[in-house]
């Protein structure tokens, strides 16, 4: 087994596709819609499905947003270089709400940002990607 994708509901679409795209450099990977129950999904990814786990971004047509609610975390994403992965999203006019830097009592140097609808996105740097965050 492994993993497939994360699905996220997004409120526009459009604006959510451009921050993946733009900001984070994922591609559309394919998009379908389904006119009876009224959705639109659209896969992104760094690479293939069938070689990555991408994912979905679900579309409820009319609805433009979400409870986020406790449960949810984040989704991480390693990057070569921490600070210029920030500097793009905040460039894409993306929010950066931790700045890089050591996760605490520890070494690994991480970032988070939010997409359009406040989903956490973490970055790590690929150096300590396969680390546990307190080393």
């Amino acid at each position: 087994m492994r993993i497939l994708h994360t699905m996220l509901r997004v409120g526009d679409l459009d604006r959510s596709i451009k921050f993946y795209t733009e900001a984070l450099g994922m591609r559309v990977l394919r998009k379908s819609e389904n006119t009876e129950y009224r959705y639109t999904l659209v896969f992104l990814g760094y690479d293939d499905e069938d070689k990555s786990a991408v994912l979905e971004l679900t579309y409820n047509w009319g609805v433009t947003e979400y409870e986020l609610g406790t449960a949810y975390g984040h989704i991480a994403i390693g990057t070569d270089d921490i600070y210029a992965t920030c500097d793009k999203v905040r460039s894409a006019g993306g929010n950066v709400t931790r700045e890089p830097g050591p996760v605490k009592g520890g070494t690994t140097v991480i970032a988070f940002v939010e997409d359009p609808d406040g989903y956490k996105v973490e970055f790590i740097e690929n150096k300590n990607a396969k680390a546990g965050l307190g080393n």
